[in-house]
C-alpha cells in the first residue's frame, strides 16, 4: 500500500509507515507522477485534487485534513469510484476564537461600541454554529443566514441575506465555496450593509469580489479578512486596507489540528481496514497545548477584549503577515497553533 501524504499535515509522520509506504511532499508540488501508484492521497487545500492529477493513477481515496473540498472535483472522483473524505468542523473551535478576538481586538483599537449590536452570521454550519453560542454568550443580537438549512428545516430562525446586511453591525462570513457562494460577497452585498458596519470573512476567499470591498472601504467600520482570492498571490491593495489581515489561520489552533488530521487519518483507516488506526487521536497532555477555560460573564468590553488578546494576540499574526505578504505560504506552515478557549 502506498499513501502520499502533505508534508504540512500536522501529527502524520509515523502514523502509517507500519502499514503504507509514506511519501511526503509539499501540497502544492504533488504531481501525476508522485501519484501514479498511490493507493491514498492525504492532503490540505493546497493540493489540487482533479482529472489532472489523478486520471491514470490508482488512487482509490483522498482524505483532506481541512473543512473545504472546493480543492477537490467531487464529480470527478464520484466518476472514478474515488472516495473522498473531509475534516467537517475540525477547526470551528480555532475560527470562533480568531473571529472574536479579531472583533474585539478591533472595537477597542478603533474605539467601536459592539455592547448590544447585532452580529449576522452567514453559513450556521459547523463554525457558524460555534460563532453563534460564542456571540449569545456574549450577549450579541444574533441573525442568521443559511438557505441549506432554512429548507431542510424550515424558516424559523433564519432570515434572508438581504434583511441581515441591512439590520447586522457586524457580518461575518462561514460559508462554503461553492457555485451558489463564489462572489456573494459583492458590489450589491456591500451597499445593503450598514454604513461603519464591521465585516469579517474567514471562510474562502472567492466568496467575495475583493474589488468591490475596496470600492466600500470607505462606508465600512472595519475589515478583517484571513481568506483571500487567488491564495498565496494576495492583493497586497487589500491587505493595506484591512484593519486585521492574516494569512489564512483563522483555524489554525491545536485542537483544530489534532482534529483535522484524526478524521483524515480514521477516513484512510476506514476505508483500507485497518482496524489499528480506526480510532486514532494524536493525543498530547502537555498543559501548554490543552484549551483554556474562561469565564467572561460580568467583564466589560475592555476587559474581554484584553482576556482576548491575552490567549490570542491577533494583531501579531497581523503584523507578520504585513511584513512579508509574499511568505503567505511559511508563515502558514511555520505557524505556531495556537489553544483552543473554552467559556464556562
Amino acid at each position: 500500500m502506498k499513501i502520499v501524504a502533505d508534508m504540512d499535515v500536522p501529527f502524520l509522520k509515523g502514523v502509517f509507515e507500519p502499514y503504507a509506504e509514506v511519501i511526503y511532499k509539499k501540497g502544492i508540488d504533488i504531481s501525476r507522477e508522485d501519484v501514479a501508484d498511490a493507493d491514498a492521497l492525504i492532503v490540505r487545500t493546497r493540493t489540487r485534487c482533479d482529472a489532472d492529477l489523478l486520471e491514470g493513477t490508482s488512487v482509490r481515496m483522498v482524505a483532506t485534513a481541512t473543512i473545504g473540498m472546493d480543492h477537490i472535483d467531487l464529480d470527478y472522483c464520484a466518476s472514478r469510484g474515488i472516495e473522498v473524505a473531509n475534516a467537517e468542523g475540525c477547526n470551528a473551535g480555532g475560527v470562533m476564537q480568531y473571529v472574536f478576538s479579531a472583533l474585539y481586538g478591533i472595537a477597542a483599537r478603533k474605539g467601536i461600541k459592539i455592547d448590544g449590536s447585532t452580529i449576522g452570521i452567514v453559513g450556521v454550519g459547523n463554525v457558524g454554529k460555534r460563532i453563534e453560542a460564542m456571540a449569545e454568550y456574549l450577549g450579541f443580537n444574533i441573525l442568521r443566514c443559511d438557505p441549506p438549512r432554512a429548507e431542510k428545516e424550515g424558516p424559523e430562525g433564519f432570515c434572508s441575506l438581504e434583511h441581515l446586511l441591512e439590520n447586522s453591525q457586524i457580518v461575518t462570513l462561514h460559508v462554503p465555496l461553492d457555485n451558489t457562494t463564489r462572489g456573494m460577497a459583492n458590489p450589491a452585498f456591500f451597499t445593503l450593509m450598514q454604513p461603519g458596519a464591521i465585516f469579517i470573512n474567514a471562510a474562502r476567499g472567492e466568496v467575495v469580489d475583493e474589488e468591490a470591498l475596496l470600492e466600500a472601504r470607505p462606508k465600512l467600520g472595519a475589515i478583517v479578512i484571513d481568506t483571500w482570492n487567488n491564495e498565496p498571490d494576495v492583493n497586497e491593495e487589500l491587505i493595506d486596507a484591512a484593519d486585521i489581515a492574516t494569512p489564512h489561520i483563522a483555524g489554525y489552533s491545536y485542537q483544530g489540528k489534532q482534529n483535522g488530521t484524526s478524521m483524515a487519518v480514521r477516513a484512510v483507516a476506514a476505508h483500507f481496514g485497518i482496524a489499528e488506526l480506526m480510532d486514532f487521536f494524536p493525543e498530547d497532555e502537555l498543559p501548554e497545548h490543552q484549551p483554556v477555560h474562561l469565564d467572561l460573564k460580568g467583564k466589560n468590553h475592555g476587559e474581554i477584549a484584553a482576556v482576548l488578546q491575552y490567549n490570542y494576540p491577533i494583531f501579531t499574526d497581523d503584523f507578520r503577515f504585513r511584513m512579508e505578504p509574499h511568505k503567505f505560504e511559511k508563515l502558514r506552515s511555520d505557524y505556531q497553533y495556537r489553544r483552543e478557549i473554552i467559556v464556562d
